[in-house]
């Protein structure tokens, strides 16, 4: 059975998949360019997910799965590519999700990220948020922010993650890459830690709880440069997002705390190219400049932040319907993917009209 799933992840690699799912009662099937292909093979029995999971998971894990049904880890496949597996069960049989990280990592220029990303890396303190969907391309995204610190600055990096996906070496700072479940207990319980070891830069994978929102905060407070993960969409919802996660009575300190704290946030989406030649990106992008402070501090709405973001361009900050407006008129993307993932469909949608563009879709709603 290892043959076979060393074939499954050749192919995989080979294709360019992003993930491979392998579940009873269906050929296993890859992810290409965000669209669903089954590989000519025979349906997978139960016993074939069994040997499947126990062939690339680590004992660890295989206990983790038979007490909790679920489990996560990641491993080397050789040196082609690393991947990221979750292994659960459902209708009592199990089931495998693994999705491809790849080796190389990639420059800002070449995900398109704003210029003034690279500004914003070299900051010495702050909290600066990478927030989209799952399988939307943070983790790349953050990975080619940290491997720009090491390559131009000396810095200790630490990052925490669950788990580990990009390795990154050495280079002119120093990494220090932990594992939660591995190296440390919890997400918060590393960030407490983290602040006992010197650090410079933290790369938190996930704030997914108060407690981890809270550490993250303390961090960036105290002098540091914190990268961090949510899964909002847009500035506006993210702020909001992190505020609410508090109780009411400490949410007038989170935004002065978070004022005064975050550096940026950048929202992206990932989406299928027109032309299938793989995927493209679009992004919101939001500066920390003094005016944004205040609408932070005052819980303004979040049409101010729009407006706001709008009046900054010149601080490479865009709205994410401005910048799926320009993919689609640039014949990136389609105008349905546009509509599927914009923050106003009714609005991009009546400017398709009008710009006598076509959609499948007949109805559409906020």
């Amino acid at each position: 059975m290892s043959i076979q799933i060393d074939r499954l992840l050749d192919t995989a690699i080979k294709q360019g998949a992003s993930d491979l799912h392998l579940t009873v009662g269906r050929p296993p099937t890859l992810r290409l360019n965000g669209r669903l292909r089954e590989l000519k093979t025979k349906p997978l029995e139960p016993e074939d997910t069994q040997s499947l999971m126990k062939s690339i998971a680590p004992e660890r894990s295989q206990q983790e799965l038979q007490e909790e049904r679920t489990t996560d880890f990641g491993f080397a496949y050789g040196d082609s590519a690393r991947f990221r597996v979750s292994c659960f069960w459902q209708r009592g049989a199990i089931g495998i999700t693994l999705r491809q990280i790849p080796t190389k990592l990639l420059t800002f220029e070449q995900i398109g990220l704003p210029e003034t990303v690279t500004e914003l890396c070299r900051r010495p303190r702050g909290l600066f948020l990478v927030t989209g969907p799952t399988g939307c391309g943070k983790t790349t995204t953050l990975a080619s922010m940290i491997n720009y610190v090491n390559e131009m600055l000396d810095r200790h990096i630490i990052t925490v993650e669950d788990p580990i996906e990009y390795y990154h070496p050495h280079k002119k700072s120093i990494m220090t890459q932990r594992e939660v479940g591995t190296d440390v207990p919890s997400f918060a319980e590393a960030l407490r830690r983290a602040l006992r070891m010197d650090p410079d830069v933290i790369l938190v994978g996930e704030m997914r709880d108060l407690e981890t929102i809270e550490a993250a905060l303390r961090a960036a407070e105290t002098g540091h440069l914190v990268f961090g993960t949510l899964h909002t969409t847009g500035a506006a919802g993210t702020i909001n997002r992190i505020i609410d996660a508090f109780p009411v009575n400490q949410q007038a300190q989170i935004r002065v705390q978070l004022s005064s704290s975050l550096v940026a946030v950048l929202s992206q989406q990932l989406m299928p190219r027109a032309d299938e030649a793989g995927m493209v990106a679009a992004y919101e992008f939001m500066v920390v400049t003094p005016a944004i402070s205040n609408l932070i501090r005052e819980g303004k709405a979040s049409s101010f932040f729009n407006s706001a973001i709008q009046t900054g361009r010149k601080f490479g900050m865009q709205l994410l319907d401005d910048h799926l407006w320009a993919l689609y008129g640039n014949g990136y993307i389609s105008a349905d993917e546009m509509i599927d993932k914009c923050m106003a469909p009714s609005v991009l949608a009546e400017r398709v009209r009008k710009a006598g563009g076509s959609m499948r879709r007949v109805e559409l709603a906020e």
